[in-house]
């Protein structure tokens, strides 16, 4: 029994990492196919060395983003390598030319955190999801909302509720992360005292967008732990996005790192949806920089604001941050990856009788 699986930025890796080991406990054949869609050190090579992954069967190197770039190079592997399953993670480009180079090639393609909706079809990560979720033949979701969501679009795969592989990785990971790593010592700062912000989504590294969330991180009043994506950083540098006095800007963190951050950070401001789930999931209450979330429960639950890019609501919303108490446990209980490997056995099996 073997299963192609295509990574290609830094969510996936995190991903990636607890669900090879239970495809590798079930006796599954995992092929790792890196697409290099991120190819700074410190947003892929760095997780193989940390997470202790394998080293990825076929490294395809294409230093793009670019969908139609991707999926020729795709398809000739998943030829080449005759998979019983091609698995595909998330909402990136990677994940939406995985799926459909499996499409292409006739092999069966199973999306892991299918589901996930925001309602904002401005966002490239959306649209991506939408499509996946049509052409997957196996829709593996974070929780029931997810699996509602993909019954009400008539989806024509199999749903399966088997919880978040972030959350495997994150009680995993984050226990050494705190042990082992020494950021906190080097940047001088003290648990409970900064706040974490991270900003990469294509409509936030606009200049004019950026310049009004650096504006409200500058304004917030306490220190603020600022790890630049490549793009993120190009931006503020070539449009002169200057930084608030109390703005410590970093290059990109190991993932062991920024958890360490993460999980002991006053609050944590951000764009990205697995870093919002993340901060649930580390008592850490979240100011989230986008207008929408696919992460809706967190919101609903006090544990997570939106804010967009609004300066005042930005400064106002990390200032005035709490974790409500009694908060319920969502998505997943830390053992999504061996439901999902399971699910993969009795699907493929049940595909080949």
């Amino acid at each position: 029994m073997k299963v192609l699986s295509v990574v290609g930025n830094r969510p996936q890796f995190i991903k990636s990492a607890p669900l090879s080991l239970a495809l590798h406990a079930f006796g599954i054949d995992e092929i790792v196919v890196h697409t290099g869609q991120h190819w700074d050190r410190e947003l892929s090579e760095i997780f193989f060395d940390e997470l202790g992954l394998a080293e990825p069967a076929h490294r395809l190197d294409l230093r793009t983003a670019d969908v139609a770039a991707l999926e020729p190079s795709i398809s000739a592997t998943i030829r080449h390598e005759q998979p019983d399953a091609v698995l595909v993670y998330g909402d990136t480009n990677s994940t939406l030319a995985g799926a459909r180079a499996a499409v292409e090639t006739g092999v069966p393609a199973a999306h892991v955190e299918a589901g996930l909706r925001s309602g904002d079809l401005e966002m490239p990560e959306e649209r991506n999801r939408i499509e996946v979720d049509r052409v997957s033949a196996l829709l593996l979701t974070p929780d029931e909302r997810s699996a509602r969501t993909l019954r009400h679009e008539g989806v024509t795969g199999e749903v399966a509720v088997v919880g978040d592989v972030m959350c495997d990785a994150a009680t995993r990971f984050a226990p050494i992360a705190r042990k082992r790593s020494r950021i906190l010592a080097q940047l001088g700062v003290k648990p409970s005292s900064y706040a974490v912000a991270t900003v990469h989504r294509e409509a936030n590294v606009r200049p004019e967008r950026l310049r009004r969330i650096a504006a409200g991180l500058g304004a917030a009043g306490l220190p603020v732990v600022f790890p630049a994506h490549p793009r993120t950083r190009a931006t503020l540098e070539r449009e002169g996005i200057v930084l608030g006095p109390d703005i410590r800007l970093l290059g990109p963190l190991g993932y062991l790192d920024l958890q360490a951050l993460a999980s002991q950070a006053a609050v944590i401001a951000t764009d990205s949806g697995g870093l919002q789930k993340e901060a649930y999931w580390y008592g850490v209450p979240c100011v989230t920089l986008r207008p929408s979330t696919e992460w809706i429960d967190t919101v609903e639950l006090g544990a997570n604001v939106l804010v967009d890019d609004d300066p005042e609501r930005i400064a106002a919303a990390l200032a005035a941050a709490r974790m409500p108490a009694g908060l319920p446990v969502l998505y997943g209980d830390g053992h999504a990856s061996e439901r999902i490997a399971a699910v993969l056995v009795a699907t493929i099996a049940r595909r080949a009788s």
